[in-house]
């Protein structure tokens, strides 16, 4: 399964910078996986307009794509999300393992990460939209994964995303914000228990910084 050309689609379409990528799983192999685009942009909300009255612009929605290949190993995954962060230009990616929430002791916190993992914002989707058309199986996975524990990655492209406006030193990026392929970074097993917050580093500086 290719993320990258995915990613690189969804930005075509949508004609705005990406602010981040998250991936979620649920801990159980072989499921699809749930990515969710946030993008950094306004726009009206209704093409309206009355006389001496603004309409305020609203954030744009995330888009929700189901990742359906199959994987028999997280660290299947982890290459994936790895090749095209590396790609994207993002200079890490964030991988979070979390148990189960429907479990004895599960935190009212715990709960709330899961959801939005999934790209459920509660109260807030009723009164704004939070994901463009969405056609993905997210309750039943978030379901799953309240059962059985998910893992969640996340990074911030520089390539189409909000960071290159920022122009932050990498040496290892092209001209356009992306890299070349393959990926030198290796996926790390996952932590015992299944719990834990693991971070691949995958941009570099070689040269002294000088304060600005």
């Amino acid at each position: 399964m290719d993320l990258f050309d995915r990613l690189q689609e969804q930005i075509g379409t949508v004609r705005l910078p990406l602010f981040a990528v998250t991936v979620t799983a649920a801990a159980q192999v072989n499921t699809p996986l749930i990515a969710i685009l946030h993008w950094h942009g306004f726009r009206r909300a209704t093409p309206l307009v009355l006389p001496g009255v603004e309409i305020p612009s609203r954030a744009v929605p995330g888009s929700a794509i189901q990742l359906d290949a199959p994987w028999h190993s997280f660290e299947t995954v982890d290459a994936m999300l790895l090749d095209a962060a590396w790609q994207s230009g993002a200079w890490d990616v964030e991988r979070v393992e979390q148990r189960g929430c429907n479990v004895i002791g599960a935190s009212a916190a715990e709960t709330l990460a899961c959801r939005q993992a999934f790209g459920d914002y509660g109260e807030d989707m009723v009164r704004d939209p939070q994901l463009l058309g969405d056609e993905t199986d997210r309750d039943g996975l978030m379901q799953l994964a309240a059962r059985r524990g998910y893992v969640r990655w996340l990074f911030r492209p520089v390539k189409g995303g909000l960071w290159r406006t920022l122009d932050e030193p990498d040496d290892t990026l092209e001209v356009d914000g992306g890299r070349q392929p393959p990926c030198p970074v290796s996926p790390v097993p996952r932590r015992p228990g299944g719990s834990g917050r693991t971070v691949y580093r995958l941009g570099k500086v070689h040269r002294i910084l000088l304060p600005r």
